[in-house]
This record gives structure tokens, sequence and C-alpha cells, in this order.
């Protein structure tokens, strides 16, 4: 973990209520895809967790979505404001686990981690399958981007509104992969815990307190044991998760 002081350079909307944040500063506390920061927001008590979804040339890349009056107050933060922010957050994804095509699952703001992730996979020789999925096209990202990883990627919505009528689990059914990444909601997680073909891991998301293991607001139970979300995880193994 490691406090630091970015300055952020672009605040931009890219979709409904999803703003892409991008900040200049020392990220080398940033080392797995997967981890997360937490960010002092003016007005509110405690920090907001930030899933990272890029660090590059010592830029960072935040996608949030403004859910309440933190998010809300982040999204009218303006080039040039410095902040303060608790870096290298939570465990991460393992990539040793992948096989030769993983499958990459991500719903809403829970697709902003895996773009690192896809990217880190692709630089291992990985061929990765990236599949997203939104309630309705207006609220859709990234599909570009992804794509311009030179990642196959499919995309669902619920309205069928854009791509694929349906849910991302509609999708995965014919698709052949060695093993699964995971970020979005808990229904999400449950249906495709239901038809997933091989092993993978799910990344959380939980109310969080402190950010770094001390005040336990965030500890779930799994086979292993009590688990702090924001410290032993975002990630944890689909094999320990009580569903």
């Amino acid at each position: 973990m490691q406090k630091i002081f970015p300055e952020i350079i672009a605040n931009e909307k890219i979709a409904e209520n999803v703003y892409e944040m991008k900040l200049r500063g020392d990220f080398s506390a940033i080392t797995n895809a997967g981890q997360f920061i937490n960010l002092t927001v003016e007005g509110c008590y405690l920090r907001r967790p930030i899933s990272v979804c890029d660090v590059e040339d010592g830029v960072l890349t935040l996608v949030f979505k403004v859910v309440g009056k933190g998010t809300e107050i982040m999204s009218r933060m303006q080039a040039g404001k410095t902040v303060d922010m608790l870096a290298g957050l939570g465990n991460g994804y393992d990539l040793s686990k992948s096989g030769n095509r993983p499958l990459l699952v991500g719903g809403g703001v829970g697709v902003p981690p895996l773009y690192k992730l896809c990217k880190d996979l692709i630089k291992r020789g990985v061929k990765p399958i990236v599949l997203l999925g939104f309630n309705k096209a207006s609220e859709a990202f990234y599909k570009e981007k992804f794509e311009a990883l030179g990642a196959a990627t499919y995309l669902a919505t619920a309205d069928g509104s854009l791509g694929e009528k349906g849910f991302v689990t509609n999708v995965i059914e014919r698709l052949d992969y060695t093993y699964f990444y995971a970020c979005g909601p808990m229904p999400m997680f449950r249906a495709l815990e239901k038809i997933a073909k091989t092993d993978g891991e799910y990344s959380f998301e939980e109310r969080m307190g402190c950010g770094f293991g001390v005040c336990m607001g965030c500890s779930v139970l799994t086979k292993n044991g009590a688990k702090r979300i924001c410290k032993d995880g975002p990630v944890l193994q689909r094999s320990e998760i009580i569903w």
C-alpha cells in the first residue's frame, strides 16, 4: 500500500452515469490487474474504493459509475486537481492459471479491471475471450478498446439495444475456454456459477471501511475461513466461495 497525491489530467463522461478519470503520478505500488485504489473525496467521511482499469507510463485510468454522493463529487473533479489516494490495495487476479484461452466476464462497472487483465494476458502470449454485459446501449463502454487489444469480444444487453439480447450467461454457454475471470454484480456471479465449465476467479464488490484490512467491515465467510475483501481479496477463487 502506498499513499500518494496524483494529479487529475482528464475526467470525462463515457457512458450514461459512467466516467473515465486519468491521473498522473507514481503508481509503482499497483502491480496486479484486479487491484484497487482508495480515494479521499472532500465532504465524505470514508474513502471511495475504485478498481484499477489501467496503469501505464505513470498514468492511472479509473472508470466509475455515479451511484451516490461520493462518486457524484468525483464526476465533477477537474483536470489539475491533486487528490489523496491509497494505491496498490487488494490481491488482484492470478494470471498463471489462465490457460491459453481464458474467458473474461464483466458486468457493468465490473468491466474496468478486466481491461488491464486483458492487456497483461495478451503480453504473456495468451488469447483471452472478453464478454461484456450491460443493461442497455447507453450504459455500454470499452468494447472497442478490448477489440483494439486484439481480444475476441462479445457484448450483451438486457434489453437487446446493443449486441446480443439477454445476459452474459446466454453467450457463455456456447464458448470454449480454459479458465474464467469475472467481475460484476452478485446476480451475475450466481448465474455464472451455475454454468461455468472450468475453475475461475471472482472479484467481489463489498462496502469497505478502512480499505486495508484493519476494520474487518468487508469480511466474508469462505471455505477457508473469514476473508477480508479489501485485503485478502477482492479476488477469490471459485473453489473457496460459499454460495
